[in-house]
């Protein structure tokens, strides 16, 4: 079935979150899955930098979450109409997130205790504080501290997470504090971050690409967006898909600790930016970055579930390693295994992401959002009965 566009959902936007989760996987296969060292993989690994998977994934998110909360926010005109409006936005986002990031955390924390003989979930300390951090949504202060000092656990991609989580919780105040001057107070915190040079705290807590997405999402109702449309991408698909694959090539060969482009020290500078060019033009749901194939079909597949994917990829990873240290005890494995690695490590992600999808995902999500438009509706028929009491004794 072929992708079309869709005024609620942009497949192209699914097929970037499959390019970035696919990113973080093999960037992360290193040491967490293979754990053995070849030729092969070092010159792998050297040119590969996957490092800019979170970066896509800050701007998809920026974009999709302000095209809803800016115009619903700055339509606002008092303080309890503001504070129903966020709070509506906060409940759907609480149903859509902590469900499968809390069920993944309790997973970890069971295997670690039990189906961990060979050590590879790390201790229990360490993945409880984790646990804890995670919850708090303060796990990207603990990544920050953890980096080269202590163990971080195996929730260490929980710091994305609690960083969008704490940027959506302040959002709200920015958009109504700051009204009329709100793209000058992004592009100036964006500009802010780009000419910095990064520390590991920096790093844990850079938003310049969900700010560039909350600005795309700013910039699409003006005619100057619709302006510059690629829309000559609709009669040349491959030159779309040239440009996904460049722009690809770039972000990967940025990404620190790769050794392909080197343009400037400042990396993340321009990591960020290619993040939100790719945005842009999926922003146009026109279709324009992967003609219909199969291959396009499984991508958007991918995309759909990239949460949850990025959720279970690590307990995934270490739950391989495990199953093979109890199959072949004692064995010190190689690039020989490597194929056996990667098809349990792909079965396990591929089922639990799916099941994760059905069962936790969608149900829930629409749960948050039954319950936060209840909500929403009540809030709205008191202030309206409110107002109008007031009107009434005014009269009277």
């Amino acid at each position: 079935m072929s992708a079309k566009p869709n005024k609620n959902l942009i497949a192209d936007l699914d097929l970037l979150r499959a390019v970035s989760v696919i990113a973080i996987i093999v960037h992360h296969a290193n040491h967490n899955l293979i754990e053995w060292k070849s030729p092969a993989l070092a010159t792998f690994y050297a040119y590969f930098g996957g490092s800019f998977g979170p970066d896509l994934f800050f701007a998809i998110s920026g974009f999709i979450i302000a095209r809803d909360l800016v115009p619903r926010l700055s339509a606002c005109h008092s303080r309890q109409e503001w504070l129903n409006a966020s709070l509506f936005f906060w409940i759907k986002r609480v149903y859509r997130i902590l469900p499968s990031a809390w069920f993944w955390l309790a997973v970890i924390l069971l295997l670690c205790v039990t189906f961990n003989s060979s050590g590879v979930f790390g201790t229990f300390r360490a993945n409880f504080e984790a646990t804890i951090a995670g919850i708090l949504q303060v796990a990207n202060f603990r990544f920050a501290a953890s980096w080269g000092s202590f163990p971080y656990g195996a929730s260490f991609v929980y710091w994305t997470l609690s960083l969008e989580e704490q940027f959506y919780m302040l959002f709200p105040f920015v958009i109504w504090f700051g009204r009329r001057y709100l793209v000058y107070i992004l592009a100036a915190a964006i500009i802010y971050q780009l000419v910095q040079p990064r520390s590991i705290l920096g790093l844990a807590v850079r938003t310049d690409a969900l700010m560039m997405g909350i600005l795309i999402a700013l910039w699409s109702v003006r005619d100057s967006y619709r302006a510059v449309e690629p829309v000559f991408l609709k009669t040349r698909p491959l030159l779309g898909f040239s440009f996904l694959c460049g722009v690809t090539w770039c972000l990967i060969s940025l990404s620190p600790g790769s050794k392909g482009i080197f343009i400037v020290p400042l990396r993340w500078s321009l990591i960020s930016p290619l993040c939100a060019l790719l945005v842009l033009v999926a922003s146009y749901n026109g279709n324009y970055l992967m003609p219909d194939s199969p291959v396009k079909r499984l991508l958007l597949w991918v995309g759909s579930r990239s949460y949850a994917i990025y959720l279970c990829h690590i307990p995934a990873f270490f739950a391989t390693r495990e199953i093979m240290h109890r199959l072949h005890p004692g064995t010190k494995f190689s690039s020989d295994d490597f194929w056996i690695f990667v098809a349990i490590a792909t079965t396990i992600i591929v089922v639990c992401s799916e099941l994760n999808y059905r069962i936790l995902e969608v149900p829930l999500r629409r749960r948050g959002a039954r319950i936060a438009a209840d909500l929403m509706a009540k809030r709205q028929a008191e202030l309206a009965a409110k107002q109008a009491g007031e009107q009434s004794g005014a009269t009277g």
